[in-house]
């Protein structure tokens, strides 16, 4: 579903990827694959994930078909607002309630501060992503969180990492999950969020791309401490 979400946001951006360097060889915009086709991909990947939405309790069905809302309002976003990434983290976040209602058939406060978490995370991240078209954004009239703050997106990207990492934290607390490995995980997780930070150039769209690119790193940490903390058990 997070593919459909894309091809769904590539669909509606094809006009806007033209004007924009990075994007413009995307394959809608490049006229590689036609509007027809892409409709057609998007239709079987949905088809695909109703057929696993079904499977699982009424509650999760009803919460998986809850998450098309923000994927469908994403791209009308960044024509309007320069917070889509707010939207973008909580379509891209909603696994996260996925996995905790399809175990136990309902929500609680700790997967909540995970998804919040996430979206937090999401919106750092993608920040440092939107630095490599700041000058066509403006051109075109995209909206972002780069384009927002300027220099001082490490900062904010800062506090959106901070967020994250102490809604995770308290999520750890109120599941019962604490234990050396999930700590040291969590703690992995934040030193490579802090480089990232240190790091940042709002003028180098290459490192801009390869910070970015480093948050698959980050969150293979974080899983790696919850993973070896459960086996242990």
């Amino acid at each position: 579903m997070r593919g459909a979400g894309s091809t769904w946001n590539d669909i509606l951006d094809r006009n806007l990827d033209k004007q924009v360097e990075r994007t413009k060889l995307r394959p809608l915009a490049s006229g590689a694959v036609s509007v027809r086709n892409a409709a057609l991909f998007l239709s079987a990947q949905c088809f695909i994930g109703l057929a696993v939405l079904v499977q699982f309790n009424a509650f999760t069905i009803k919460l998986g078909l809850a998450s098309i809302i923000p994927v469908l309002i994403y791209p009308f976003m960044k024509r309007i607002t320069n917070y889509p990434q707010i939207v973008l983290g909580a379509a891209f976040a909603w696994g996260g309630l996925m996995g905790w209602s399809a175990v136990f058939g309902s929500l609680h406060l700790a997967p909540v501060l995970m998804y919040l978490a996430a979206i937090l995370w999401t919106i750092g991240y993608d920040t440092i992503y939107a630095l490599q078209d700041v000058e066509d954004d403006s051109l075109v009239g995209i909206g972002s969180t780069a384009r927002a703050y300027g220099a001082n997106v490490p900062r904010f990207v800062a506090l959106c990492y901070l967020g994250a990492i102490w809604l995770i934290f308290g999520a750890i607390i109120i599941s019962h999950s604490t234990g050396w490995f999930t700590l040291l995980g969590l703690l992995a997780f934040a030193l490579h969020l802090v480089w990232q930070v240190r790091a940042i150039k709002v003028d180098d769209p290459h490192l801009a791309l390869k910070l970015f690119r480093s948050n698959r790193l980050a969150g293979l940490l974080l899983f790696a401490g919850f993973f070896v903390q459960v086996i242990r058990l």
